[in-house]
């Protein structure tokens, strides 16, 4: 489980084929932190979660690189496999009891992909508008939660195909949401108890 509050912006070292699917290894030091504190973690455990990029991935290796496999299914249904080596991925380790709750419960489970259709400024704010593909599963509600590449937002406007998200200059400044742009794919998790209800709601209507 996880917050939607990334820790770490970490840049992409290299795709590598792996009998599993693919190695992914990130530079283990930070371009950006919550923080401030661009120093490695010490005290990572080879197996232990973190999410990548909004992927709940396990991890297998750590030195000079964080080392991560990624299954074909992963690479197929995020946006992990449209990154680029040397662009930057958010990271987040799984939270613990005690833990302060910041953003919103985040599973790590990408629900489906989004597209950035549009970026615009408006008073200080950036406009991001994403789309979602009409046969996904996935919600959203004006004034909800969503997670957008691992990071918690708020959604501004919602229709059943789009929504948007406001960005501060503080998010763009540490994460790697500066990168992006129009095309892009992203990916979504839908707040947990949101689809707790729309489940409910369908099994009431018997649809």
């Amino acid at each position: 489980m996880f917050t939607g509050l990334v820790e770490r912006t970490h840049k992409i070292a290299s795709f590598t084929p792996h009998p599993a699917g693919i190695r992914l290894d990130l530079e283990s030091t930070p371009i950006s932190s919550m923080s401030g504190n661009l120093a490695p973690w010490e005290d990572l455990e080879a197996g232990e979660s973190i999410s990548v990029n909004g992927a709940c991935l396990t991890l297998v290796s750590q030195g000079t690189t964080l080392g991560f496999d990624v299954i074909p299914e992963t690479m197929r249904c995020t946006s992990l496999g449209q990154r680029q080596i040397g662009e930057g991925v958010h990271l987040e380790r799984a939270l613990r009891m005690g833990d302060r709750m910041g953003g919103h419960y985040v599973t790590g489970h990408v629900d489906t992909l989004g597209t950035l259709k549009s970026i615009k400024e408006n008073d200080g704010e950036v406009i991001w508008d994403i789309s979602v593909p009409a046969d996904a599963p996935f919600r959203t509600v004006a004034k909800g939660s969503v997670t957008l590449d691992g990071v918690s937002l708020t959604v501004v406007d919602s229709d059943p195909h789009h929504f948007s998200v406001a960005l501060i200059p503080h998010t763009l400044e540490v994460t790697a949401f500066g990168q992006r742009k129009v095309g892009d794919l992203l990916n979504l998790e839908m707040d947990h108890f949101g689809r707790w209800v729309e489940t409910l709601l369908k099994e009431r209507d018997g649809s």
